[in-house]
């Protein structure tokens, strides 16, 4: 599932969204919950990916065997890798198949560049031969290799961000969400149980609500936000700060004031790390004085 602070993240891009391009409020809610749905087609794109290479690897072995002059490689080869147990599991899973199906564009085509160079480089990496020189099979071996090859070659790939990007502007900055959904679904693979289901993005209407309300409150008080934060302001001018910092914190002081329940030190922290994600380099620093600063002035535990 999508945990709290991805949603708080889709929050802020779509708070920050709003101040560049107004519109409607009920416009503005199902724009956010259409980009997390997008999310999840990000994720099975990527979980395809991981196919694809396995789809690729199978089809190099049999133009092997199809050659007139077969070396032995060609006619005894390593099929290490495509029977990786990782990589199994996730071309059975029920979800994966079903949800390709209705969505045909989230298929790799074999022959297409990214895929087809993501794989040379793969197999030309020293981490590839080594696992393919290694005897016999472990489901613990087949889980670390895969998840170190998905983290090398496309969660850390510039390239494919790139491409992805080009294909759904959205994706780009919700890369970083889909990639820790991936590792975690790799992660979470048990060699002696199947895998039939798949992370959501919404785990239930409590975490839909939470959504719709934080950012709902997050516009309604955007004024009175400004000025709290402008009275905590040292030496500094509110037009000075960028529109992004500017959001976190609205957003930021919108749920502390609006979610008593959930403690000022665990709002904190989460806004520091989408700072990080977000904004400057030092905005995690500023960010984390004034909410303090903030929590201290209200008593908010």
């Amino acid at each position: 599932m999508l945990g709290r602070r991805q949603i708080r993240e889709k929050v802020v891009q779509t708070v920050y969204s709003y101040y560049q391009n107004p519109v409607k409020f009920d416009v503005l809610e199902k724009n956010m919950f259409s980009g997390i749905e997008k999310i999840y087609y990000l994720y099975i794109y990527q979980l395809n990916f991981l196919v694809g290479l396995k789809d690729l690897a199978e089809n190099q072995i049999e133009i092997g065997k199809n050659k007139y002059l077969k070396t032995d490689a060609d006619i005894n080869p390593n099929q290490k890798f495509i029977n990786n147990q990782v990589l199994l599991k996730l071309e059975e899973n029920p979800e994966r198949l079903f949800f390709t199906g209705q969505h045909k564009q989230l298929k790799w085509d074999m022959h297409d560049d990214l895929l087809v160079k993501t794989f040379q480089r793969i197999t030309a990496g020293k981490r590839y031969q080594d696992f393919m020189k290694e005897e016999g099979y472990s489901f613990e071996e087949d889980q670390k290799f895969i998840g170190k090859l998905f983290l090398r070659y496309i969660a850390e790939n510039e390239d494919f961000h790139d491409y992805l990007g080009d294909k759904e502007l959205s994706w780009y900055d919700d890369i970083h969400i889909a990639n820790s959904m991936v590792q975690k679904t790799i992660g979470f693979l048990r060699e002696d149980e199947e895998s039939r289901t798949l992370i959501k993005m919404i785990k239930d209407e409590e975490d839909k609500t939470f959504a719709g309300k934080l950012l709902r409150d997050t516009l309604n008080n955007w004024e009175n936000n400004e000025k709290k934060l402008e009275e905590r302001l040292e030496n500094w001018d509110l037009e000075r700060i960028s529109l992004m910092d500017k959001v976190i914190l609205a957003t930021a002081i919108a749920e502390l004031d609006n979610f008593a329940f959930t403690p000022s030190r665990v709002i904190i922290n989460e806004y520091i790390e989408i700072a990080k994600v977000f904004a400057t380099d030092r905005s995690n620093i500023f960010i984390n004085g004034i909410l303090d600063k903030y929590c201290k002035d209200q008593n908010r535990i």
